[in-house]
């Protein structure tokens, strides 16, 4: 009897432990808000800033020196109007002259529609987000603009990612490459680009499969105003390995080949038969050159692209590991980072090339308007 009385008497301060471990835990997932409201006093609950001040379960505000909110408004809104202007210049561009009506360029412009659209459905509702810590808009249109951001960055990325197969047949199979990069082909490469990401947003957020496993700290921060995305320890890897690391790793992996053919093909042009040391002279001089450029854009898209993108799917890895515990402020600072290769892209993909400048200057001056604009020549007449 003695050793049973023992027994129960060890399983009641067992049963005690679990309860106060419980507690704590509970008590740890409690919000930035909960935390404080317990600690405000009658006397300083007016100087809270509410989302929604009359409704009782209402977020925080954000509180910001006024200087810092209207300079984190100029410098967002003059990166989401750049990032408009950017990949509007390249669509009237490729859509207005038929000179520029080819397969590779319509891959081009469906990667500046996707960017266009991110600067204008998303990126300025985030941009409120990001400065208030509130939602205005309801919680419909919240996961609907969680689909948009996840669809039409991930649409983006698959779309640089198809661009440098493109570009590797264009360097390191020019023979065959009017013969396998053909409009059946790009249309291919867009039925993937768009309904891949369409069904992979839509069908995660409105399911919920994100959500599973993590509803006792949903239901801990909920409050009227909040629009996050929530990811479990699964959906953490898988979300970012399907948007970003597998077209990623495609992608820089094409480049760097692309960058060792270019660099072959140059020596091999550097190296061929001299009759004259003028020849010799201008063959070394356009290697260098022809490697100079290979190199530096090379460099500019893998660099920006990996800047960009890596911080903010590391942190959705890491997130569900470390209890959600990633400050705020770093979160919008890497997400804002992300959407910076929207503003990028049509200066790398589009600035670079010759085409674009003479389009872009038709453009501002507005020769674009004039008749037969759209069959003039945009290429230098000298190769």
């Amino acid at each position: 009897m003695k050793l049973q009385d023992w027994k129960n008497k060890s399983d009641l301060c067992h049963a005690r432990a679990s309860k106060r471990t419980k507690l704590f835990q509970n008590k740890h997932l409690r919000t930035q808000k909960t935390k404080t409201m317990n600690s405000l006093d009658l006397g300083n609950l007016a100087e809270v800033q509410f989302c929604f001040p009359s409704v009782n379960n209402s977020c925080l505000r954000k509180e910001r020196p006024m200087p810092i909110v209207y300079t984190m408004y100029v410098f967002i809104i003059c990166s989401i109007v750049m990032t408009m202007l950017g990949n509007m210049a390249v669509i009237i561009s490729i859509t207005h002259f038929k000179q520029l009506h080819s397969p590779t360029n319509f891959l081009t412009l469906s990667m500046a529609t996707t960017d266009l659209l991110v600067s204008c459905v998303v990126m300025p509702f985030s941009m409120i987000r990001s400065i208030d810590s509130c939602w205005y808009f309801g919680d419909i249109f919240c996961k609907v603009h969680s689909c948009c951001d996840i669809m039409l960055c991930t649409t983006s990325i698959f779309h640089l990612c198809f661009i440098s197969v493109d570009r590797y047949y264009a360097v390191c199979d020019p023979l065959h490459y009017v013969t396998k990069i053909t409009m059946p082909v790009i249309e291919f490469f867009l039925v993937i680009s768009w309904t891949v990401p369409m069904f992979f947003a839509f069908g995660l957020v409105f399911s919920g499969l994100n959500e599973v496993g993590t509803e006792d700290f949903i239901a801990a921060i909920d409050c009227t105003g909040l629009c996050v995305l929530i990811f479990n320890k699964l959906w953490g890897v898988l979300a970012p390995v399907i948007s970003f690391f597998i077209p990623g790793t495609v992608m820089v992996g094409i480049y760097i080949h692309i960058f060792t053919v270019a660099r072959k093909h140059a020596k091999q042009v550097g190296t061929g038969p001299r009759t004259k040391q003028a020849d010799s002279e201008t063959r070394m001089k356009v290697t260098s050159k022809t490697e100079s450029k290979a190199t530096k854009t090379l460099s500019m898209v893998m660099g920006v692209f990996v800047v960009c993108w890596l911080p903010f799917f590391v942190l959705t890895i890491l997130d569900p590991f470390i209890d959600f515990t990633t400050p705020e402020d770093l979160s919008n600072v890497f997400l804002w980072l992300a959407y910076a290769n929207s503003t990028f892209n049509p200066i790398i993909y589009g600035m670079f090339y010759p085409w674009f400048r003479n389009a872009l200057r038709m453009i501002v001056t507005g020769r674009i308007f004039s008749p037969d604009s759209s069959t003039l020549s945009l290429f230098p007449a000298h190769s």
